[in-house]
């Protein structure tokens, strides 16, 4: 069976550090902190009190406020970015079969803002159960993708891919077979989340997850710094929509790049702990790399998963080294979570779109807030600290990581005819 080309032609974000992709891309390459003091809740009992939350959102300008009532934050977040993406694409009825128009999401937790709310509000009731009508619709980790379907009345595959932090990149993966295998021919992907709230925030303190550096927030995530102690909470959605390349090429539309591989594995070691040595890591990027017809010498870049927390960054610096060997030291290598925290399940979806945009533009996004180098991790890799840098970028690579052990690896490259 001869697969089918994916192409990339329609891309939204909104992220702590811009609300739509041109925004996000130039604070990327900008070194643009997301950081800063919790404004969603009252953090004087908490251990941390910073957080990447997106900025200057208002849903009356997105939302009627009806409809608005009736969405969480996280599906909120995920329609702005699809609609971003589809408007980008450009489909519509006239050039799309939309029996053949997906959306499969990637969502981490879903709608915890609605279900600590809701099971607040019962607790300090007097027992009787007045649970809002919306509560569950508002609340599973697939309604956004449904809202997404319905608005635009996309009837392809729809559904959510769930597990944890590398749930978009099993949600890319899902939409780039789907299509190759002539199940679609365009699908929205991404991820979507919005945990910043007290259970979100009380609840990885309480496992010792976050940051702790409430006297240098704008700064606290800083991946393969000697310092770090742990990730920063960030929010928001990054959107992509996938399509068939001879689709793409009759409707001639611009193609920002092409999804050459996947892969995924499972490190089977520990339920938060990354393994030591890498395992899962080096598993799931050779996979990927063996989908790309192991072309080792064109990946350029690896956006990696790099959540400044002690143990993942050293793992992941191992199994990069122990995939490319001496080829390593010529990689650019960043870790964007550095400017927009960890999104938890949207995070493979806006670090897709940063190796994307990195193979628009040439630019490799720097990893910031580094000033003490770590000897357990090898100096002589180019993390890109600090400072953008220009570079031909003819593939690039995109890592996440999530608890349960669950590795997802995306390759994309510069569309060449």
């Amino acid at each position: 069976m001869q697969l089918r080309r994916v192409v990339v032609t329609g891309l939204g974000a909104l992220t702590p550090i811009g609300n739509n992709l041109t925004d996000y891309w130039r604070n990327l390459q900008d070194g643009v902190s997301g950081a800063a003091l919790i404004t969603r809740f009252d953090t004087s009992k908490f251990k941390t009190k910073f957080a990447c939350e997106v900025k200057n959102y208002n849903i009356e300008d997105h939302f009627e406020r009806k409809e608005g009532r009736k969405l969480d934050l996280y599906a909120q977040f995920a329609l702005v970015a699809a609609a971003e993406s589809v408007a980008d694409c450009g489909i519509n009825e006239k050039e799309f079969d939309y029996d053949r128009v997906g959306v499969i999401l990637g969502v981490g937790i879903g709608g915890l803002a609605t279900f600590f709310t809701e099971c607040i509000n019962f607790a300090n009731g007097d027992g009787t159960p007045r649970f809002n009508p919306f509560f569950i619709p508002k609340m599973i980790a697939d309604i956004a993708s449904g809202h997404i379907s319905i608005k635009y009345g996309f009837r392809g595959p729809n559904f959510t891919t769930v597990s944890a932090c590398a749930s978009s990149s099993h949600a890319l993966t899902d939409a780039y077979n789907y299509i190759r295998l002539n199940k679609a021919d365009a699908i929205v992907t991404g991820g979507s989340e919005a945990a910043i709230n007290e259970a979100g925030v009380g609840g990885f303190n309480a496992m010792h997850a976050l940051s702790l550096n409430n006297e240098n927030y704008e700064t606290a995530s800083r991946p393969f710094d000697l310092n770090r102690d742990g990730f920063v909470l960030g929010e928001g959605s990054g959107s992509i929509v996938l399509e068939e390349l001879e689709h793409a090429k009759n409707r001639g539309v611009k193609i920002y790049a092409e999804l050459v591989g996947t892969g995924l594995s499972a490190d089977a070691y520990h339920i938060t702990a990354p393994h030591p040595e890498g395992l899962g890591a080096i598993s799931v990027m050779k996979s990927a790399l063996a989908d790309f017809g192991n072309n080792l010498d064109e990946i350029d870049y690896i956006n990696v998963h790099g959540t400044s927390t002690p143990l993942g960054d050293i793992s992941e610096t191992k199994a990069i080294i122990a995939v490319f060997g001496e080829s390593a030291y010529n990689l650019n290598i960043s870790a964007t979570k550095s400017m927009t925290g960890h999104l938890l399940g949207a995070a493979g979806a806006i670090e897709a779109i940063a190796c994307i945009m990195a193979i628009v533009d040439g630019v490799i996004p720097p990893t910031i807030n580094h000033s003490t180098y770590d000897p357990e991790i090898d100096s002589k890799l180019n993390f890109t600290f600090n400072k953008a840098e220009k570079k031909e970028v003819r593939a690039a690579i995109s890592n996440t990581f999530g608890f349960g052990g669950h590795n997802a690896t995306v390759i994309f490259k510069k569309y060449e005819s």
